[in-house]
């Protein structure tokens, strides 16, 4: 029989305890908005705070508050994780013009 896969720890384990619910509750009531749909010109409400570059374990990053971003269920879910997968940032703002920074209709032209 095959060697089942390893658990991921618990989200306790992975440093989201008590500690974490009281800064992520601050964090949220001061950036109450998702920035991701506020690029898009849309006012909807941050659920999550995402870890802008993956932590993956590592405390000083974990709690750097520069690596943090609030987001909405959905962002963090959909645009967040395939930006992760990808590397490139889905979709447009208001203005019509590509989020994704890398999107060579954000580079500057060569003068």
């Amino acid at each position: 029989m095959a060697a089942s896969p390893e658990r991921r720890a618990s989200s306790s384990q992975r440093g989201y305890d008590y500690a974490w619910q009281r800064a992520r509750d601050g964090y949220l009531r001061r950036h109450p908005l998702c920035c991701l749909c506020d690029r898009q010109g849309k006012v909807v409400a941050a659920s999550v705070v995402d870890h802008i570059v993956p932590h993956r374990g590592d405390k000083a990053l974990f709690w750097d508050r520069s690596n943090w971003q609030p987001l909405c269920k959905h962002c963090h879910d959909s645009v967040k994780q395939q930006l992760e997968r990808s590397g490139r940032v889905a979709g447009c703002g208001a203005d019509g013009r590509p989020l994704d920074p890398n999107h060579h209709w954000n580079r500057a032209s060569p003068g």
